[in-house]
């Protein structure tokens, strides 16, 4: 069996003699600069290696030098402390646009949408996805500071459901909806049972609770209604209510009680 690889943070932390806790939470310079909004991830890289960032009382060029809450750095002479409140999002996806870090075709990504219409205090958060959507996918992709709601939101174990809407070739019959509910197989193999319903003639409702490549798509054209139009109305009990392009905080007890997600 392959050793698991010692992370980066911890291999600055064992080489500068560092103590790290046991059970305390690993983090390191880049992503604690990302975390607490003082800079995005990438920025913060740059800004470590050209030694525009003071940790304390010296001038830190390790991107992955270990760091704890509550210390203080300083970026370009000004002081902040690494304080990580959670954040999570709801953001009204757009047609056209992709969910990765760069698009080949430039046509533009959900973290460029985003960013743009945040305010500042939120501009400098480094924003992860919790899951994504297809290009053409339109409809509610949820974004946080806190790598644990992603995990969260993305556990096969968790089964939080996701809600979307599909408009479909066909008018589904009521043997191709029990098929949706009781699960399929699949090339990659059974799909668990799902929410189905007809919502108008060629528009089906569908409810997930499993996340694989495809698997709305997948699953209509498997009983034979391919999918036009794809939209995400919900996960968890979180219901999109945002304009096409906006955004909102969720309120804690939609983090807690919708989406299930508690702070360890």
């Amino acid at each position: 069996m392959a050793r698991k690889k010692t992370p980066r943070w911890l291999q600055a932390a064992r080489a500068r003699g560092a103590p790290v806790e046991e059970g305390e939470r690993a983090d390191w310079l880049a992503r604690a600069l990302g975390r607490s909004g003082i800079l995005p991830q990438q920025e913060a890289e740059h800004a470590i290696r050209d030694g525009r960032v003071r940790v304390e009382d010296r001038v830190e060029r390790e991107p992955f030098a270990p760091v704890r809450p509550g210390m203080t750095v300083f970026v370009e002479g000004q002081a902040h402390r690494l304080e990580s409140p959670l954040h999570v999002l709801m953001f009204h996806k757009p047609e056209g646009v992709i969910v990765a870090g760069t698009d080949p075709e430039g046509q533009g990504t959900v973290f460029e949408r985003l960013r743009a219409v945040l305010p500042p205090e939120l501009r400098n958060f480094e924003w992860y996805a919790v899951g994504r959507l297809d290009r053409d996918t339109t409809g509610l992709l949820l974004f946080t500071n806190d790598e644990r709601v992603v995990q969260h939101g993305t556990s096969p174990a968790k089964h939080l459901p996701k809600r979307y809407v599909a408009q479909v070739a066909g008018r589904p019959s009521e043997e191709a909806l029990t098929r949706l509910q009781e699960g399929l197989v699949l090339e990659d193999g059974p799909t668990r049972p799902a929410g189905a319903r007809l919502l108008a003639p060629e528009c089906v409702e569908l409810v997930l609770t499993e996340g694989r490549h495809h698997q709305v798509k997948r699953m209509l054209a498997a009983v034979g209604h391919p999918v036009r139009t794809l939209h995400r109305q919900a996960v968890g009990s979180v219901l999109l209510d945002v304009p096409v392009g906006s955004w909102r905080p969720l309120r804690p007890e939609e983090i807690s009680e919708g989406l299930g997600f508690q702070v360890p």
